[in-house]
């Protein structure tokens, strides 16, 4: 594969991923008893940089493709089963694009009635005061469906482009966020949250609640006590990308309602962190504890080498995890055994 990036199980169980550099969405369907897919096919071509994927209306019988370029929300004809569009893909809303991070994730509300993208900073600490360029960016957009109405959902994100999901028990929106460089090794941390509407979270003067980044000393003191401590603070520079919640009935038990999390990795820290994919337990009350715990792992040989790295995870209809890795340029399977307790991967 070429650049494989976010993927998404579609209502009838075929997989839709993004290959970004190529400007395409392939769709995989079936999986054979050796673990590889039954049937592939390239749905769509000639997309911007392509990464979130939604279907719409939801249900089993959507009627769209909607999928996140870096510069306009499309959608694509499609018909429950389609392996390639049934017509030509449509602009919905047109979105600030330029420097920084260039995906751009997409997700309906748990009712159908809106549209939210991350659209992520254009820079680690540009002041949107003073910055034309970040109006309406380390935002989580909301649009109907068609793409008008548009306004803040959240702000002070500044980059969930990574992953948003909705949490199914409690049709919450959920994101992983790549928080900002500059400060160091150890800070800011990545983080995995719940997404409260209209909330501030915090970026660029404020992280972790109310610690101000020295950058922006003295700005914004009305915001401090506003700025909201996420869920889930990982390691500084893991680069947290798609999440998921396990709804499957394959892995144990304990395993139900979490949250599976590419961790794509550090590029700028002088010990590696990240490249590997994390479960966060959910708990009965409805809230992560903060605890989370490796699931995959072994992408990274030593501090100097590495041959893999998560983005996307998905849970197939069976109940298997899959995930893709643009190092190694694979999807990995992920099956339960029930042996050893331990998971096998497959690609």
């Amino acid at each position: 594969m070429d650049n494989p990036r976010l993927i998404r199980t579609a209502p009838n169980g075929d997989f839709f991923l993004a290959e970004s550099s190529k400007g395409e969405i392939k769709v995989f369907r079936g999986i054979t008893e050796d673990g590889k897919p039954k049937q592939v096919s390239v749905f769509a071509t000639g997309l911007n940089r392509p990464y979130g994927i939604a279907f719409y209306p939801l249900g089993n019988n959507p009627q769209w493709v909607y999928v996140g370029n870096t510069d306009a929300v499309v959608r694509i004809p499609y018909q429950s089963g389609n392996m390639k569009a049934r017509g030509p893909v449509q602009t919905v809303v047109d979105l600030l694009h330029g420097k920084g991070h260039w995906t751009r994730a997409v997700e309906f509300t748990a009712d159908g009635k809106k549209m939210l993208v991350a659209v992520v900073s254009a820079s680690n600490v540009d002041d949107p005061d003073t910055t034309p360029e970040e109006k309406y960016r380390a935002d989580i957009l909301e649009f109907n469906p068609d793409g008008s109405g548009m306004r803040v959902y959240a702000y002070g994100i500044r980059n969930a482009g990574g992953g948003l999901a909705i949490r199914p028990k409690t049709h919450e929106l959920w994101c992983s966020v790549n928080e900002r460089d500059g400060l160091g090794d150890d800070l800011v941390p990545d983080y995995i949250t719940h997404v409260e509407e209209g909330g501030f979270y915090g970026w660029p003067w404020w992280y972790i609640g109310n610690h101000q980044d020295p950058r922006h000393a003295g700005k914004h003191p009305e915001l401090k006590d506003r700025a909201i401590v996420p869920d889930v603070l990982l390691q500084p520079h893991n680069a947290s990308l798609e999440i998921a919640f396990y709804e499957g009935k394959q892995f144990p038990p304990e395993y139900e309602g979490a949250i599976f999390a590419a961790e794509h990795g550090s590029w700028n820290r002088s010990v590696r962190a990240g490249y590997e994919v994390i479960r966060v337990p959910m708990q009965h009350t409805g809230r992560a504890s903060g605890d989370y715990e490796d699931f995959l792992t072994g992408f990274v040989v030593d501090n100097g080498h590495l041959w893999g790295r998560p983005v996307g995870v998905t849970v197939a209809p069976e109940g298997s995890l899959l995930v893709t890795d643009d190092g190694s340029n694979s999807i990995w399977r992920v099956i339960y055994t029930g042996n050893t307790g331990a998971t096998s991967p497959s690609n």
